[in-house]
């Protein structure tokens, strides 16, 4: 099996809904489809049916969190010895060369990747520039309206 990168927030956060689902939303599901039941047939209770479909919807993703945590290769970037350069889990700080526009982005795995909070897939087009590169270097992303030139301003392992 392929194993899987994910940082230690990354990690801790997934076992955080795991245990979520398992101490409150299932119980709170089981009790729901009893109340449920006790209003008698079943064919046409749509609180029962309800019920159900947030059942099956709980352990599917009960399922896939504890098959990610299980295939995932946690790293602690604070412990990696980098030497400066570009890896997975560190935050790194760009400036596009044309419009001077600085973005920071920490590089995760593609289930932590939120472009909203910073996070950046490992995959994505500007993270695979990046990889294995120092502060001061300059990398050409493609992108679809053409390359993109930036320049590494720092690099983080936090």
């Amino acid at each position: 099996m392929i194993k899987v990168p994910l940082t230690v927030k990354g990690a801790e956060k997934l076992r955080a809904e795991l245990d979520e689902l398992k101490s409150v939303v299932r119980p709170r599901i089981i009790e729901s489809i009893a109340t449920a039941r006790a209003h008698g047939d079943l064919k046409e209770n749509a609180e029962y049916h309800a019920a159900k479909e947030q059942q099956s919807f709980a352990e599917g993703r009960i399922s896939e969190i504890e098959g990610k945590l299980s295939n995932a290769q946690i790293i602690d970037v604070t412990k990696v010895d980098a030497n400066g350069k570009v890896v997975f889990g560190s935050t790194v700080e760009i400036e596009d060369i044309e419009s001077e526009k600085r973005v920071t982005y920490q590089i995760v795995g593609e289930d932590e990747a939120s472009i909203k909070e910073g996070r950046i897939s490992i995959g994505s087009p500007i993270a695979r520039a990046l990889i294995g590169k120092e502060a001061e270097d300059v990398v050409t992303v493609k992108t679809p309206g053409g390359n993109v030139d930036y320049e590494i301003i720092s690099i983080k392992y936090i």
